[in-house]
């Protein structure tokens, strides 16, 4: 047993990589490698070329196989051959091509890498390569680093038009705030639980580096409380939570009527049916534009007003749930895009609708649920 738990700390963590993740970094670190050896061979011939494609290699590896961490990003490839190389060619015409020169050299690199933000594992490769370069590379003096960057420039191009042909986005940027209400609020599902600067400042006490960007770390840890959420839930969906008495509107119904709808039921949306298909929504903010200038004088109201309709005012982009749509996946729409009211669709047919009133009250429910469960556990005192 206690062998087995050894051979177990021994083995490698699994990637958690599909097989066809595999296949498709593969294929573009070969295309990568072979045009940017191609191309530089053409402009500087193949002995420098050759000479060049060990980091060039390493760097392939990255930026189409690791391509979420910050090591593989364009500005440290870009910016660790630049430095690196330079770092190493000073530091071979000023002491010479020896091991020990090579040495202080990548340390240097390193330095240097870490304080312009652009560390990245194959430029020591580079150091190392210029102080040890043989008499073809030598012979360029300070133009060896125009095929160094050309490398990296041709490495990176192919990355970023292959990675996203193939549905990875590259280069990893931070993603835009969601701010449905310009304002200075953070959003509602970030005001509890984790925020960004705790993650900041998890990162600091940790001291060391983790090799994967903070916005792809935040988008794991996200992940992970939606699926506990998930498991929280119980398995909840939208048609256990809809209203199932829905008021709608036609596309011929008047302002009038619709404001007479909404007041009477105490309701913020109503969908617009035709012939029983779902075909837009209209909330108090569509109605409300149409109304003020109702309430404005002109000399043309004096001859009658014009019938203002849903079809003129409705929005016809919706979006929908059907009944079996997971309660914790319509927490995002309801709480952080502005929305009020979700259509509950069974095919075409509407079977009901899911108002923030209705999620409130689904999410109440269940946390009495889980309060009552969690008493009849205890133990009873003795």
């Amino acid at each position: 047993m206690r062998s087995e738990r050894r051979l177990q700390r021994l083995l490698p963590a699994p990637l958690n990589i599909p097989p066809k993740e595999w296949l498709r970094a593969g294929i573009g670190a070969l295309l990568g490698l072979f045009l940017a050896g191609w191309l530089t061979s053409l402009a500087y011939g193949p002995g420098i070329a050759l000479h060049l494609l060990g980091p060039l290699a390493a760097s392939a590896v990255l930026v189409f196989a690791v391509h979420s961490g910050p090591l593989a990003q364009p500005w440290p490839v870009l910016g660790s051959y630049a430095l690196a190389g330079a770092v190493g060619l000073a530091m071979r015409q000023g002491l010479g091509p020896e091991l020990w020169v090579a040495a202080i050299a990548l340390g240097i690199s390193i330095l240097v890498m870490c304080l312009l933000r652009c560390l990245h594992p194959p430029g020591g490769g580079v150091a190392v390569s210029a102080v040890l370069a043989d008499s073809g590379l030598t012979a360029m003096g300070d133009h060896l680093l125009e095929p160094v960057l050309l490398n990296a420039l041709i490495l990176i191009t192919v990355a970023v038009i292959y990675n996203r042909l193939t549905g990875v986005r590259y280069p990893k940027g931070a993603l835009p705030r969601k701010d449905p209400h310009h304002t200075h609020d953070p959003l509602p599902s970030e005001r509890v639980g984790i925020r960004g600067a705790d993650l900041d400042q998890a990162l600091e006490e940790l001291g060391e580096f983790v090799d994967v960007t903070r916005d792809e770390l935040e988008r794991i840890i996200l992940a992970t409380e939606h699926h506990a959420l998930q498991r929280s839930l119980g398995g909840i969906t939208a048609g256990a939570v809809m209203s199932r008495d829905v008021q709608f509107a036609s596309p011929q119904t008047t302002l009038e009527q619709a404001w007479k709808m909404l007041a009477s039921h105490h309701l913020k949306t109503l969908p617009v049916l035709q012939q029983g298909k779902l075909v837009g929504i209209v909330s108090l903010s569509d109605l409300v534009g149409p109304a003020m200038q109702r309430g404005q004088f002109s000399w043309r109201g004096l001859l009658g007003r014009k019938v203002v309709r849903m079809e003129q005012v409705m929005s016809r982009r919706v979006v929908s749930v059907s009944s079996q749509h997971p309660l914790e996946r319509l927490l995002p729409l309801l709480c952080e895009q502005g929305m009020h009211c979700l259509p509950v669709l069974d095919g075409d047919q509407l079977v009901g609708v899911v108002t923030q009133t209705d999620l409130v009250a689904g999410l109440k429910r269940q946390l009495l649920s889980a309060a009552g469960s969690a008493s009849d556990n205890r133990i009873p005192a003795l």
